[in-house]
């Protein structure tokens, strides 16, 4: 049985404060990032019943309402959105406490939040997965959408990690390159050549991506600032959208070049017929990690699968640490 399942809720006389414990943080974290008592249920791998309990329990604990109902969903009072920063760094100490000897991979336990989009979770995440269940069974990988991501994914620890090509600015954030890659022109050789030209490029009809709110990729605007303007047909909110709209048509989709071993592999790939800038890759996370051993251990682990991931070093093995903090 969950130990979230043994609990009663309290009378105010029963209030102590060696009643909080991890599992009752994490608890009011999963509600408050999740918004329902059943995606927090879902994600801590107990009943809407425990859920509920321990909620009760934290209820009496704060003297709070803690949440408001909202719709179907939950909304945190003000209260609440205060005392999940605090859970968090909590969170974070007692894990701290926990692996603050000699840090072993394979005793980690915890669920470990990155935020990436379709290029990244294509590209890094599969392997890096594979990697974590070979030293790390322990851990599971949890991700989301980043889109374009902001300093409050990694303040609020929405997140442990984000991995963009865009980092968040902030006096508070780490970042390391893991990687750049170069951008081509994907087409479907069945319907029609490669533009052998940049006029016949202009010419053509072109498909790219416009993140919301509005955002296109960093490629589309530095070609829009250098006055090369393109007759767009199709937009789609990301890149894993664009191999469905070039099979079957004459559709150029200018992207990232490693996706030809994953997304794109069923389309043929020409260099672009213009000099364009590379697209760079960052890994981001905020600086109470900085030294965190387990979270130090999977940036260099990452940074390896990056290095492997663009052919620069062999597969990424036990024993082998990459110094990328």
């Amino acid at each position: 049985m969950n130990k979230l399942d043994q609990f009663t809720a309290p009378t105010k006389r029963d209030w102590n404060y060696a009643d909080l414990d991890g599992h009752l943080l994490q608890l009011l974290v999963a509600v408050v990032e999740e918004g329902t008592i059943t995606g927090a249920a879902q994600r801590l791998g107990v009943t809407q019943s425990a859920v509920s309990h321990v909620l009760d329990k934290l209820r009496v604990i704060t003297g709070n309402p803690l949440f408001v109902k909202s719709g179907r969903g939950i909304v945190a009072t003000a209260h609440a959105e205060q005392l999940v920063h605090k859970a968090r760094e909590l969170l974070t100490a007692l894990e701290g406490f926990a692996t603050c000897g000699e840090f072993d991979p394979a005793r980690w336990r915890c669920t470990f939040t990155i935020a990436a989009n379709d290029f990244q979770r294509e590209v890094l995440l599969p392997p890096l997965m594979a990697w974590l269940r070979r030293q790390a069974p322990g851990v599971v990988l949890r991700v989301i959408a980043s889109n374009i991501p902001s300093l409050d994914m990694l303040r609020q620890e929405h997140c442990q990690l984000v991995i963009s090509p865009r980092p968040p600015d902030g006096g508070d954030v780490m970042q390391k390159r893991l990687f750049e890659d170069d951008y081509c022109v994907y087409f479907d050789a069945s319907q029609r050549d490669a533009p052998r030209s940049l006029a016949e490029y202009l010419a053509a009809q072109h498909i790219t991506v416009l993140y919301e709110p509005r955002r296109p990729l960093d490629l589309d605007q530095w070609l829009s600032s250098q006055g090369i303007a393109r007759n767009f047909q199709v937009l789609v909110p990301g890149l894993a959208a664009l191999p469905a709209f070039v099979r079957g048509t004459q559709l150029l989709a200018t992207a990232p070049s490693l996706l030809h071993q994953h997304l794109f592999k069923d389309l043929s790939q020409a260099n672009t017929p213009m000099p364009c800038p590379k697209m760079p890759m960052y890994m981001v996370w905020h600086k109470r990690y900085q030294d965190d051993p387990s979270h130090r251990w999977l940036r260099s682990g990452l940074g390896q699968i990056s290095l492997q991931v663009m052919g620069d070093t062999a597969p990424v093995v036990a024993g082998q640490p990459c110094d990328l903090s």
